[in-house]
């Protein structure tokens, strides 16, 4: 299939401009004043203006090299060699409590050059924000951990996430030409199984699609998910960050994607956020997952119902 020459309308972004420029302006100031980086800017994410510029964003922690090189990935690969900044979680902690948040995204690099692949600054990083924001919400989005249930277990026992992720990234047929070696489809779902089995309370997953995957397989790698009882999915299109990266083979039509939040609705998620645009960490999960927490918290109705008793579909902007 041959693309187009240019990306279809509804892949392009437009630039902030007025106090959405500001607002961007300002968070990426109070994140570099405390040496703070987010996936946003490494992942080259288009959401990028629309997420800062409404005051939310992912941190990045754990350093800005990963041990990994999947091929979709614009984060810079290299040898750390086991270097870890000890007071990273508080200046993490720090940062956010400035920032009048409700709901963060906390993801990291992989580290294999540590012992446990870095599961316990996670959790000393979770344990510190609680401390100075005891309000605020937080989602850990982590690596496998090369599937050691010992470090999983310290990110959900010990740092007591609200929400843990761990992204499966691409349907199994494309795990070895799209992700690093080491990565495992089957490793990642035991991740989320174990998260759950070890008190996780929700959990979430994420898929590209773009790379040469069929519809079928797309559905199919759904249904494992929704079997291994995750809860939250979102899926998008990947774009290609440079010439060096996987290529896109097409581009997704925004009906696809529907299809696919509905097909998901009907599995059994609770949440489905699927469009063009959408990525892992995207406002439209957040948001939702911020509000089921809250009533959760005070015994109020499920949002994840609606009045009847079914499952709730948001709409999701594309």
């Amino acid at each position: 299939m041959t693309l187009p020459a240019r990306k279809p309308d509804w892949l392009r972004v437009r630039l902030p401009a007025g106090p959405q420029h500001d607002e961007f302006q300002g968070l990426k100031l109070r994140l570099r004043s405390r040496g703070l980086y987010t996936v946003c800017e490494e992942a080259r994410c288009p959401n990028i203006f629309e997420c800062w510029g409404q005051g939310t964003a992912t941190v990045m922690i754990l350093g800005e090299t990963c041990t990994r090189g999947c091929r979709f990935c614009s984060v810079h690969t290299g040898k750390p060699g086991g270097v870890v900044d000890a007071n990273e979680p508080e200046n993490t902690a720090l940062a956010l409590s400035e920032m009048g948040l409700a709901y963060v995204v906390l993801t990291m690099v992989d580290r294999d050059d540590l012992a446990d692949g870095g599961a316990a600054h996670v959790a000393r990083t979770v344990q510190r924000i609680k401390h100075y924001t005891p309000g605020l919400r937080v989602e850990t989005l982590v690596g496998d951990f090369l599937g050691e249930r010992a470090d999983i277990e310290t990110v959900v026992r010990d740092g007591r996430p609200d929400v843990f992720a761990h992204n499966v990234e691409v349907v199994p047929r494309l795990q070895r030409p799209i992700r690093d070696a080491r990565c495992s489809w089957d490793r990642s779902i035991g991740v989320l199984i174990a998260a759950k089995e070890l008190g996780a309370a929700i959990t979430k997953s994420s898929l590209m699609v773009g790379l040469g995957e069929s519809h079928a397989e797309v559905l199919e790698a759904m249904q494992r998910l929704r079997d291994a009882d995750v809860d939250v999915l979102t899926i998008g299109q990947y774009l290609r960050p440079t010439k060096r990266h996987a290529s896109v083979e097409r581009y997704v039509e925004p009906a696809e994607f529907a299809d696919y939040e509905q097909a998901g609705l009907d599995m059994g998620f609770r949440f489905v956020a699927s469009g063009p645009l959408v990525r892992s960490s995207y406002r439209a999960a957040e948001a939702f997952l911020s509000e089921a927490l809250a009533a959760d918290a005070h015994g109020q109705p499920s949002p994840w119902m609606d009045r009847y008793g079914k499952k709730r579909k948001l709409e999701v902007l594309t």
